[in-house]
């Protein structure tokens, strides 16, 4: 059966899924399209990671010292982070008005854009200006994209839905790393004009990818403006503070888990006189390792909340977080122990983030369900911005890596108090 793009094929096609029990042809494609925005949303967020270094040795000059270098790139990924919490919030909103699928091609082409034009920087304030820019439509693209997922999948592929495109995030970063391997030698430039390449997903879901009939039905009207201001009102005031703190937590320990992980590894392997090149081959090895258990639980986490609830899953990625985070740190005394125990790392710190694309949809009906998600799934990230800051401080103060460490864990402590105010949504479909 040939699929035309049309309302009424989509009800056929979706009730054909329906008495099936799987996916009909259409729903595959939006999974698709929206798996693929947030692979290359992965890509694009990572690709300055990779090039950092190398980009601001040339953009500094003579001033591209190894501490001018911390501290520029610092400043750049701090406001990168404030663009990717901006974006999340406008676009959500956007999403609620506009529509999904709209809204999810425009991100997708702003990160794309502005990716590219990163690579025609000549200063530090060019680049950040350009990073900013890049992650508004990195943020948008997750309010869009996990909003039209949860609408347009049935109940029973719903909660596996949200667990494969979280596990996009992941594949992100190794298609980021692929890349960097494979134009090794090249300009740092060059990685960011790759950076286009998600403009081609937008142009699949113009094409193919049309509103839900949830949000049609449910669109808001001219009279039901500002519904940010609905998401502190006495009804939805408890389910924003909750989904907001989890978020916050779960961003805050990622830090903890991500930021030093190079750092423990360069302890480590340096007295080897591996040289440069070694040396950053087996950090990345480490990197990937962290980001292979993060996979695992990206899928992890959905059917755990199927099964034991919301706020259980939770805790227990918490729990795991805040026990894994500190041991690794203070254990390891080779890098074959850290290299095999940061999958575990991995697995809880970003695992839990599989969680968002589950529970914050169910949080809000379908009026504001993009506003409320990506509120909830992107605020947090405007205090996380002080992470690069908090980062240096924290060493400097405690004295090592593994004691900073053991104090960004503390959040999860945080986090599990935030779970007494969270409402469970286990067994609740779509409002």
């Amino acid at each position: 059966m040939r699929y035309d793009g049309g309302p009424a094929m989509e009800r056929t096609e979706l009730n054909a899924a329906a008495v099936a029990g799987g996916l009909s042809r259409y729903q595959l494609l939006v999974l698709l399209v929206a798996w693929l925005g947030w692979v290359f949303d992965s890509m694009d967020a990572t690709i300055y990671n990779l090039v950092l270094t190398p980009a601001l040795r040339e953009l500094l000059g003579n001033r591209g010292t190894p501490e001018n270098i911390g501290w520029y790139g610092g400043i750049i990924l701090a406001i990168f982070l404030v663009g990717w919490a901006l974006g999340g919030i406008l676009f959500g909103i956007l999403a609620d008005y506009l529509g999904r699928a709209k809204t999810l091609v425009i991100t997708i082409l702003i990160y794309a854009v502005f990716t590219g034009l990163a690579g025609f920087s000549r200063s530090w304030w060019e680049l950040a200006i350009y990073r900013f820019l890049t992650a508004l439509g990195i943020g948008g693209e997750w309010a869009a994209g996990a909003t039209l997922v949860a609408e347009v999948m049935p109940e029973s592929w719903r909660i596996k839905g949200a667990g494969i495109l979280q596990s996009a995030w992941g594949a992100g970063y190794f298609l980021a790393a692929g890349v960097y391997l494979l134009l090794s030698g090249w300009s740092w430039r060059v990685m960011f004009f790759v950076g286009l390449l998600p403009a081609l997903v937008a142009l699949l879901a113009r094409l193919k990818v049309h509103e839900p009939e949830r949000w049609k039905a449910a669109r808001p009207s001219g009279a039901d403006r500002l519904t940010l201001w609905e998401l502190f009102g006495p009804l939805r005031r408890r389910d924003t503070i909750a989904g907001s703190a989890l978020a916050f937590v779960a961003v805050f320990g990622l830090w903890g888990a991500t930021n030093w992980t190079p750092s423990l590894v360069r302890e480590l392997i340096e007295p080897r006189h591996l040289g440069a090149a070694g040396i950053t081959r087996m950090v990345s090895y480490a990197v990937m390792s962290l980001n292979a258990g993060a996979i695992a639980g990206y899928f992890a986490f959905p059917p755990l909340a199927e099964r034991i609830g919301r706020r259980p899953a939770f805790a227990w990625m918490m729990v795991g977080a805040a026990v894994t985070l500190p041991a690794i740190f203070f254990v390891p005394r080779s890098y074959a122990t850290v290299l095999a125990t940061l999958p575990v790392l991995g697995f809880f710190t970003n695992g839990i983030f599989s969680g968002f694309p589950v529970y914050l949809p169910e949080l809000f009906p379908t009026r504001i369900r993009a506003t409320g998600a990506g509120f909830c799934f992107n605020a947090g990230r405007l205090l996380a911005a002080c992470g690069p800051f908090l980062t240096g401080y924290l060493v400097a103060q405690l004295g090592t890596f593994a004691r900073a460490a053991s104090a960004v864990a503390l959040i999860y402590v945080v986090g599990l108090l935030v779970l007494l105010i969270a409402r469970e949504t286990k067994g609740q479909s779509l409002a």
